[in-house]
């Protein structure tokens, strides 16, 4: 699995000596509430070790599942947040920042670099996630993007059962959208 890089940012494969530094970081309300119940709450002590080693690594070695931790350049030894890519149905990308480095424009960076590796090193002809209606700056994200939601359910999200959009984009239009891209 590559090293991608934008203007400010380093993405490196997820490693188990990533585990401390997301222990520290992840388990925080402002993070996981729009994350699926897959994610234990309250966040276990050996959370952030138990998921790199028992379904990141695994997922990364059987090569459907790509997760990359988020650094900034001028601080390559801090993890600021982590970005997935899955073959899962309806749900093929995941990304979380630590709230401090929020409102930069650092997630569209992460999630650009990671789409383009979906879309170009991975020749995958769609992109979708589902997030919760009500979570404004993930639709946001997306919308900047060129996504467009293509399907309404419901889901169970750590914050409890809500209102769901799944969000796709297109190999074709994120090309197009994203012309030149990060």
């Amino acid at each position: 699995m590559p090293f991608l890089t934008t203007e400010r940012l380093l993405l490196r494969p997820l490693s188990l000596f990533d585990a401390e530094a997301i222990q520290d970081l992840f388990p925080n309300w402002e993070t996981v509430r729009f994350l699926s119940t897959k994610v234990p709450w309250p966040y276990p002590s050996d959370g952030a070790l138990t998921f790199i080693r028992d379904v990141a690594l695994p997922g990364m070695g059987a090569g459907r599942e790509w997760h990359w931790s988020i650094r900034l350049r001028e601080k390559p030894d801090q993890l600021i947040g982590v970005v997935s890519l899955m073959d899962k149905t309806n749900c093929n990308r995941a990304f979380w920042l630590a709230p401090r480095w929020r409102g930069q424009g650092l997630m569209l960076e992460a999630t650009n670099a990671a789409t383009r590796y979906w879309f170009a090193q991975l020749n995958r002809p769609r992109l979708r996630e589902p997030k919760a209606a009500i979570n404004h700056p993930s639709r946001r994200l997306s919308r900047n993007i060129g996504m467009r939601v293509v399907k309404f359910e419901e889901q169970n999200f750590v914050i409890g059962r809500l209102s769901t959009e799944i969000w796709e984009i297109t190999q074709e239009d994120w090309f197009l959208y994203c012309a030149n891209p990060f």
